[in-house]
């Protein structure tokens, strides 16, 4: 009796794999690799638009760090691999919304922070036309202002957390009013203190976006009359710029729409929610909170009269079950962000931008367009 039966007969020659078969195992191993590392670990990002200028410039390559605070599960796992939420130049989406999965994040190593930079899912593609899973919304980047429990405002352009002022970037920008004597402004001039989205007002005054420290220099030219920061008036709400909660007025009590009295320069004060937190729903209230209770935390919410009925019950107060972040751009007048959308549930949070690995200006010359100084920098 041949008691070696269950060892491999070296006997017989290996059938050889066909060319096709091994690209074919090797575009698999591949595929499945950089989907791990990009789900549990690190996954590159670019910068789109302005809204993080000048910390993070349009262009700027990005590692983002998955293990920070924690990897986020697949939400939507039945998709095309590396892509977001639709087919390359087609409208068709790339992902198969029957399987969603519940919320579950891995334990990550520090808690998100005030002051640093998060690449999250945009909240309001929640809504119509959207309507996308969370882990399909578009990627976006701003800085985190308000953690769990704080209590945020905003006056005269500067964030106070818990009544006390907030560091301020110290390469963001905001809008400034220039006046000159009507002379020209140097374009090298332009670049060098990186003056964007340039508007003229009249012969003698424009407005730009740029960084404190450069609208200082500014104003050491001799053309140069005055150069002043573009804030908008406390305790006047915009209607051509509305913030949140009027910008989504969906969630009143009363016929009109309580009047907060909020613009971009001057918000708040407003608590941002933590998991177990309770509140009491009134008119004032569920109008701020009303987006989180009944989008976020997947409640139905509605109103019938002066009453609140929460999954059919009638309700007075609300306890959250996630924790909320208040996330702005540094490019303060050029940024549209929480003071525009409301909170950032936590299960939007993709990660922690590190460090730039790649930096191009898409306006510069051929020789320039690579910016070297950036090119393996940290992110602050």
């Amino acid at each position: 009796m041949n008691w070696k039966f269950w060892k491999k007969d070296t006997g017989k020659p290996k059938k050889k794999k066909g060319a096709l078969r091994e690209w074919g195992d090797a575009i698999i191993f591949a595929v499945i690799a950089a989907t791990l590392i990009r789900t549990l670990f690190i996954e590159a990002y670019v910068i789109p638009s302005g809204s993080m200028e000048s910390s993070l410039l349009i262009g700027d390559y990005l590692f983002v760090s998955k293990m920070n605070y924690g990897a986020r599960m697949p939400i939507t796992p039945v998709g095309v691999p590396f892509t977001a939420h639709t087919l390359p130049y087609t409208n068709i989406n790339s992902y198969w919304g029957g399987l969603q999965l519940p919320y579950y994040r891995l334990p990550g190593l520090s808690d998100i922070k005030k002051g640093d930079i998060v690449v999250f899912n945009q909240p309001i593609e929640a809504d119509s036309p959207y309507y996308r899973p969370v882990d399909r919304r578009e990627n976006i980047i701003k800085r985190c202002q308000g953690t769990p429990g704080d209590t945020l405002s905003v006056i005269n352009a500067q964030v106070y957390i818990n009544g006390k002022p907030s560091p301020t970037a110290e390469h963001g920008e905001m809008q400034y009013i220039v006046q000159t004597d009507g002379s020209e402004i140097n374009s090298l001039l332009i670049d060098e203190l990186h003056l964007s989205d340039m508007a003229g007002i009249d012969s003698t005054h424009f407005s730009t976006n740029t960084t404190v420290a450069s609208a200082n220099k500014l104003k050491s030219y001799s053309n140069i009359k005055s150069v002043t920061p573009a804030i908008s008036a406390r305790g006047v709400s915009d209607p051509n710029n509305p913030v949140y909660p009027a910008k989504y007025p969906q969630y009143k009590i009363t016929p009109n729409f309580p009047d907060y009295k909020w613009n971009v320069d001057n918000y708040g004060p407003i608590v941002v929610p933590k998991k177990g937190m309770t509140i009491k729903l009134d008119s004032l209230t569920l109008p701020i909170y009303g987006r989180a209770i009944g989008i976020y935390e997947h409640n139905t919410l509605k109103v019938n009269g002066h009453d609140i009925f929460i999954n059919g019950k009638k309700a007075d107060t609300y306890t959250f079950k996630m924790n909320y972040y208040f996330m702005m751009g540094d490019n303060r007048h050029n940024s549209e962000d929480s003071r525009f959308w409301g909170f950032v549930p936590e299960d939007h949070v993709v990660g922690k931008a590190l460090f730039t690995w790649m930096s191009i200006d898409s306006t510069a010359s051929f020789v320039n367009k690579i910016r070297w100084s950036r090119i393996f920098r940290g992110i602050h």
